[in-house]
């Protein structure tokens, strides 16, 4: 006997109900919440042994373990950055697995009358967007471009091969302090603050900065600076600090390389331009930039970079990789 057609349409109403339910998991449900949609993990495009090839000599304090661990421990933290007038500023950190936002840094004159005249500037700095913002093409030319600039940054030898990335924990003389005037972030007696991790974090006022963004407290770095060469988590979250941090008027390279920082009217008068140039010219275009295209140190990133954007199947047909008429900041 045929059911009438008013039952048949509530069954299919009923089945199309239960299976839109189905569909719907926990981690679309927060996606939803959030007005986000879900952003591809890096793990999803780089898994264990492909970064144990890409790093054959590298030291065994640097494992991918670390490294994985350090982006989804980072991917939890935020900090909306404001400054008053030229360099009066206000940290808010936010843990994004509580919603707990607190004020981890605002500078002695932020609320004097003069400082409240002056215009306000504010981004946030989401650290979960680390090589996962964009398209799959996009966020891999990223992760290259990081690759390659903490090769160099960590290599010994010069074999042309590209193998021997992450060999050093901290550079090789230990002997300077780097230690910079710094009110905010004062050096502590006795402890030094050369280079270490995979960018080679040094000074007092970018271990107190990056502290203050990691930990949401500036003393643990300035305090005990060993903890970036004894602690591979916080090396990785050093890097990934640094990368993702823009510095007074320097961009961040994150911002460089998915393309959303656009040069101004003095960025052009200087040549820099978006490309991988730009992170050489964000990281050390004191050194390397605005020098020719004969300088060592900057073509060793760029072979670096070629070499793994080869690694992960992709190109960079269009790359403005040398920083060699760049005026550095």
């Amino acid at each position: 006997m045929k059911k009438p057609l008013f039952i048949i349409s509530l069954f299919l109403l009923a089945a199309i109900t239960l299976l839109s339910l189905k569909c719907v998991g926990t981690n679309d449900k927060a996606a939803a919440n959030n007005n986000q949609p879900h952003k591809m993990a890096v793990t999803s495009f780089l898994n264990e042994s492909q970064f144990n090839a890409l790093f054959p000599q590298r030291d065994k304090f640097y494992t991918y373990a670390a490294f994985i661990k350090a982006l989804k421990e980072m991917g939890l933290v935020s900090v909306k950055i404001t400054r008053r007038g030229v360099s009066i500023y206000q940290f808010i950190r936010t843990d994004k697995s509580t919603g707990k936002a607190d004020v981890i840094r605002q500078d002695e004159d932020w609320n004097e009358d003069w400082a409240k005249k002056k215009p306000d500037s504010s981004y946030v700095i989401d650290y979960g967007n680390f090589c996962v913002e964009k398209d799959l093409q996009t966020n891999k030319k990223e992760l290259a471009a990081f690759f390659a600039n903490i090769a160099h940054e960590t290599r010994h030898g010069e074999n042309g091969k590209y193998d021997d990335g992450l060999m050093f924990i901290h550079e090789s003389n230990t002997s300077l302090p780097y230690l910079a005037d710094n009110d905010t972030y004062p050096a502590v007696p006795g402890k030094k603050y050369y280079g270490r991790g995979p960018l080679q974090l040094s000074y007092n006022g970018n271990y107190g900065y990056a502290s203050d963004c990691i930990f949401g407290d500036k003393k643990i770095l300035l305090n005990n600076p060993d903890l970036v060469e004894t602690n591979p988590v916080v090396a990785f979250k050093t890097a990934i600090y640094f990368w993702m941090t823009p510095q007074t008027a320097k961009p961040s390279a994150h911002d460089v390389m998915i393309g959303k920082w656009q040069p101004n009217t003095a960025d052009k008068a200087a040549n820099r331009i978006p490309g991988f140039g730009m992170t050489i010219n964000i990281i050390n275009g004191g050194v390397e930039c605005n020098k020719g295209e004969n300088i060592f140190s900057m073509n060793d990133r760029i072979g670096f970079y070629q070499h793994f954007l080869k690694s992960f199947g992709i190109s960079d047909d269009n790359c403005a990789c040398s920083c060699g008429k760049m005026k550095a900041y």
